[in-house]
């Protein structure tokens, strides 16, 4: 029952994610968007941050062609006709993953306070994850929020009984995620960004909650993703030694990772 919750909280959340990706999908010197490709207004609840990825008034803008042989203003087929609203963004697959990650994180976990910090961040997570794959950013907007809003419910979590974790080790292993992340980014400003740097905090937080070894295991395996996502582009030629690829992705389903390995163990 507890899985089926999580999946069906999941699913109701990743409904709210396209919109949003889909305003943050801006470059950097853009705050975020406010209109859909078409120029009109985004509209809805919170100042039209909720709501689905569809036009009504792209929809209205273009007529549907009259059926052959229909008479002028016949509403059978003519212009008159309704037309369903026009899509801006894909809104199917967000869900699905958001879903299934939700009750994987219940699965593993279990009933410990933790479950709920989790299930909060993972809509947040595929958000970015969503961001990067499309522009290559994570905005600051989202990711220094989620640094501390997983410090302070992680902290939250620590003072009710049978939790999992470590609020101490949790903050160490976010200072050291995010330390290596930002000396690679010294190293190679290239080929890191910024914005993975500050997302490491983060995750290093979620990471270090269950302790040091689930630290290097999801950290390792955000790299080991992708690693093998840049070697497969190379060997299909559609990308070379020097292409950009957005880290995000993998860091964070390698957190995922590292999450349900650590609630498993815990």
């Amino acid at each position: 029952m507890l899985t089926v919750l999580a999946a069906l909280w999941g699913a109701a959340t990743g409904l709210l994610v396209p919109r949003a990706a889909y305003r943050f999908s801006v470059e950097p010197e853009d705050a975020w968007r406010d209109t859909c490709p078409a120029g009109h207004a985004l509209t809805g609840a919170a100042r039209g941050w909720l709501g689905s990825t569809r036009c009504v008034m792209c929809a209205a803008a273009v007529p549907v062609p009259a059926a052959p042989g229909a008479e002028p203003g016949d509403r059978s087929g003519g212009e008159d006709t309704a037309r369903p609203a026009a899509r801006y963004a894909p809104g199917a697959l967000v869900p699905v993953v958001t879903a299934l990650a939700c009750a994987a994180l219940a699965a593993a976990t279990g009933l410990r306070p933790e479950l709920a910090v989790w299930l909060l961040l993972a809509p947040v997570g595929v958000l970015l994850a969503t961001i990067d794959r499309r522009v290559h950013r994570l905005p600051d907007r989202l990711t220094l929020p989620a640094a501390g809003a997983v410090v302070v419910l992680l902290g939250v979590a620590a003072l009710l009984p049978e939790h999992g974790g470590s609020w101490l080790s949790a903050l160490l292993g976010g200072a050291a995620l995010g330390a290596f992340y930002f000396l690679l980014f010294l190293i190679n400003p290239n080929g890191m960004g910024f914005g993975d740097v500050k997302l490491a905090l983060s995750l290093g937080v979620a990471l270090g909650w269950y302790g040091w070894a689930v630290v290097f295991a999801g950290g390792f395996a955000g790299f080991l993703l992708g690693a093998v996502y840049g070697f497969g582009l190379m060997v299909l030629k559609r990308a070379g030694r020097k292409t950009g690829i957005p880290f995000g992705p993998f860091m964070i389903t390698g957190a995922l990772l590292g999450i349900l390995l650590g609630g498993l163990a815990a």
